[in-house]
Formats: structure tokens, C-alpha cells, sequence
């Protein structure tokens, strides 16, 4: 089932009611860093976005130090879930999937937390595995894999881990996860432990070791080096890490959507994007449009895991994905609901 590319209403904004009374769809995803909704009607062998949400709540902010959810993390995240619950309450919504990831597998307070969402904002959280997560990731952003691969490793940079994928591609086009892996780095737990101001070479390259040696098993199990020296394997990658790089490679006056998803980086681009923004302090990195003040201390910790993916398979280039979990959550729910139908 394919994705739709739509220019998408601005997140605050007033969700629009599904025209023709056809069921609206909804999936929210509930990381370490934001708190993301999307809600979509079927449309011919995909669906059409009708609302989205997003806010940065970061969730895991301290997390790695406490082992906890804070407080005031808490209480970023519900008031951001009490909007979507509003949202999907006006579009009526017909079925929803709400999810939680790495901040909520790792928190002692998890149930706490869970229980304060259904009291305070109305809504059932479930949290999910790394593996389910990577499926998720995996089917909304399949569309952009090329056809003529027979292999592909796909990634998805977050706040608190960093999921990895090696595929196979059927002669249908169909991908098969042969192994997931969750690396224990994202962005938010790097960036409180380096810091996210002007990162020095010693502790940015101390990153790219840190995530190389996690990986290395993975790329012994499947040799998948060998696979990119034949032409074989693709790179995808589906995060604000990624989509944010596009974004300053384009030289956007903004983040738009449309011209982000299914781009392309070379690893050249992105080792220069790097070294440029590792280099910068978080004010100067702040006043890019494409980054702004509250990706600015994160992003740099994103390059070295990005680096890190890229020197252990160098293929040569990504493709970007602006598309992920939500997109995988509604395609689920709209084929179960047209299956049911059958």
C-alpha cells in the first residue's frame, strides 16, 4: 500500500473534517523527543492526510541520568496528548493506534506515566517493542526503496535509540526484515551526556566509535559490506536527523515536506553537513530555518550516529524519508479495516 505525498496542515492549526463522511484513521507516536499525530482517510490504494500534529515534549530529557521520567517531561507530553486527543475527538476519528517507544521501555515510572495519560488525557498509550517499532518505520517509508536493489539497510535516528534494519527485497518489490537490531544511542541521550553546544573532534569521533563498535556483530552476521561492494544494497533513512540535513543541503528558506521526502544525500554531503554544523556553536546552528532553537542541540549528536551508519556501509548515498512510524501504524489500520470489510 502506498503513502500519499500531501502538503499537510500547519500542526496547530484547526484539523480538517473528512469530506464525504468517509472513516478518518489516526496514529500517534509518542518518542523521546516529540510527540507526533497523524490522521488520514483511505484514498485509492493508499490514504489522504487530513490532519497532523507535532511537538517537541522530550520526553527522555534526563532519563539517562535518573532512570525516570521527570516531572515536567511528564506534563510536557500530556498537555501535547490531551491536543491530539482533542483533534482526533473533532475529526470523529473511527479507529486510532497510539504509541509509545524508547522513553517509555526504559523508564522505571512507565506505568505511572501510562496511567496519568488515561486519567488526564483520555487516551490507552502501548508501548511498543524495538522491534515492532522498526516494523512500523519499515512499512511507512517502503514506497521510497528502488526497485533493481536486492538489499537494503534502512535506519531510523530517535531521541533515545537508534533502529537499524537489513532487508531483503523480493522480485515483487515486497522487503523482508532478516534482522532489526536497537543500538542504545539517540539524540537526546547523547547530546545530555556530550552536551550540545560547540562538540570537540575527540568527543564527536568518541560517538562515531561508540555506535561503529555496537554495529559491527550486525554487519559480521550478514556480511553486508561485501553485498554493497557488488552494487547490491540501498540506504534509507527515516529521521529528523536526516530530514533535517536534507533540509540545510537544500537550502530551504524553511522546512518543507514535499522537497525533503525521497531526496537524496551523498556521504560526501553529509560528512561535510557534519564537520560544518559540529563546528558551529548551538546559536549559530539555531538561526538555520531548517533547524531552529529546539533541534539545535540535538543535531550534531544525530551526524555522528549518521557518520557512524555510513563509514560501516559505505553504499555512497541515502535516500531521506519524512515518513516513518505513523505512516506505518495507519497503513496497518486501514488494511485491517478493509479486510474486515471484505
Amino acid at each position: 500500500m502506498s503513502v500519499h505525498s500531501l502538503r499537510r496542515p500547519l500542526s496547530e492549526g484547526e484539523p480538517r473534517r473528512s469530506p464525504g463522511g468517509a472513516p478518518v484513521f489516526a496514529a500517534l507516536d509518542l518518542g523521546t523527543h516529540n510527540c507526533r499525530l497523524l490522521a488520514a482517510v483511505p484514498a485509492d490504494a493508499g490514504f489522504r492526510v487530513v490532519d497532523a500534529f507535532s511537538r517537541i515534549v522530550r520526553l527522555g530529557e534526563g532519563l539517562g541520568q535518573t532512570g525516570v521520567l521527570s516531572e515536567a517531561a511528564m506534563h510536557r507530553a500530556i498537555e501535547a496528548l490531551k491536543i491530539c486527543a482533542e483533534r482526533m475527538k473533532r475529526l470523529d476519528v473511527a479507529t486510532q493506534r497510539n504509541v509509545a517507544t524508547e522513553a517509555c521501555r526504559r523508564a522505571g515510572n512507565c506505568d505511572e506515566f501510562i496511567e496519568r495519560v488515561h486519567s488526564e488525557a483520555g487516551l490507552e498509550l502501548e508501548i511498543i517493542s524495538a522491534n515492532e517499532e522498526a516494523r512500523l518505520a519499515l512499512e511507512g517509508c517502503a514506497p521510497l526503496l528502488e526497485s533493481g536493489r536486492r538489499f537494503a539497510v534502512v535506519f531510523d535516528i530517535g531521541g533515545g535509540s537508534t533502529e537499524l534494519m537489513w532487508l531483503t527485497i523480493g522480485d515483487s518489490g515486497e522487503p523482508r526484515i532478516e534482522e532489526s537490531m536497537s543500538l542504545p544511542y539517540g539524540v537526546v541521550n547523547l547530546a545530555e551526556r556530550y552536551g550540545g553546544d560547540r562538540l570537540p573532534e575527540a568527543a564527536y569521533q568518541e560517538i562515531v566509535a561508540k555506535v561503529m563498535k555496537r554495529v559491527a556483530p550486525f554487519e559480521e552476521r550478514h556480511g553486508i559490506r561485501d553485498r554493497i561492494a557488488a552494487d547490491a544494497v540501498q540506504m534509507l533513512g527515516t529521521s529528523g536527523t536526516v530530514t533535517t540535513l536534507a533540509g540545510v543541503h537544500l537550502k530551504l528558506p524553511r522546512y518543507i515536506r514535499a522537497a525533503v521526502d525521497g531526496a537524496y544525500l551523498t556521504f560526501d554531503d553529509v560528512r561535510t553537513l557534519s564537520r560544518s554544523l559540529a563546528a558551529m556553536g548551538e546559536r549559530e546552528r539555531a538561526a538555520n530555518p531548517c533547524i531552529g532553537p529546539k533541534r539545535a542541540d540535538l543535531v550534531v549528536a544525530g551526524c555522528a550516529i549518521l557518520e557512524a551508519i555510513c563509514a560501516t556501509w559505505p553504499v555512497g548515498k541515502l535516500r531521506v524519508a519524512d515518513r516513518g512510524v505513523r505512516e506505518g501504524i495507519l497503513i496497518g489500520l486501514i488494511r485491517g479495516a478493509q479486510a474486515a470489510d471484505v
